[in-house]
């Protein structure tokens, strides 16, 4: 490891954004944590937005980390007071980490930051204008596989999520039948792809049943 007094010294702007879990007590950047606040009942709910008044508790962005934290009475410890967890605590936080995925999509769709379908999808890719390939995870798989060649001729070429349905993403998007969707290179992309790899602690980012597919590499961020 690099000696201290040979790193350069962090801005208070940066010291302020890295906290320290309470599980495993390691200082990591927020992105990689979720925290937590105690509501009026003394019980711990994810603060996804990290906007909540309340003195914050922050745990790794995993399912194992904020099991634990419940499981051991982390919380009530880091918050010196009496603040319970409820046993799905971690499923709570992939739901809303879900629903924030979905909203963050159709964000991006009105702000032009998205486009759908399978000719304007496999055109953003292969401009490498494209930082995910956002596919419906009941897509039919002869055309998965034909985007997906799209994404193999890239290098690199934009990492693929799999996690809502057709349904789900029509609905996100204000639009029918939605298979293929390409998340365009950006700051909204960038703010997005944070939320993914905290959801990523929670829950695979593909189906199973795509792994089994022959010649489908995927990537997950």
């Amino acid at each position: 490891m690099e000696p201290a007094a040979a790193r350069p010294a962090r801005t208070l702007a940066e010291a302020s954004r890295e906290r320290r879990d309470i599980v495993s007590g390691e200082v990591m950047a927020e992105a990689r944590l979720i925290r937590f606040v105690a509501d009026p009942d003394g019980q711990a709910v994810p603060d996804l937005a990290r906007k909540l008044p309340g003195r914050g508790i922050w745990v790794a962005a995993d399912r194992t980390s904020v099991e634990t934290a419940a499981r051991r009475g982390l919380f009530a410890r880091s918050a010196k007071a009496k603040v319970t967890a409820p046993g799905d605590l971690a499923d709570q936080v992939a739901a809303l980490l879900r629903r924030r995925l979905l909203a963050g999509l159709g964000l991006a769709r009105r702000s032009g930051d998205l486009v759908s379908g399978f000719e304007k999808a496999c055109a953003a890719i292969s401009s490498g204008r494209a930082s995910w390939l956002i596919e419906a995870s009941d897509g039919a798989p002869d055309g998965r596989r034909k985007v997906m060649a799209v994404v193999r001729r890239q290098a690199p070429g934009p990492d693929v999520f799999g996690v809502f349905s057709c349904e789900e993403l029509g609905l996100a998007l204000g639009l029918e039948n939605v298979i293929h969707t390409a998340f365009l290179a950006g700051r909204a992309s960038g703010r997005w792809t944070e939320d993914v790899r905290r959801f990523a602690g929670f829950s695979p980012l593909l189906p199973e049943d795509w792994r089994e597919e022959p010649g489908e590499a995927k990537r997950e961020p």
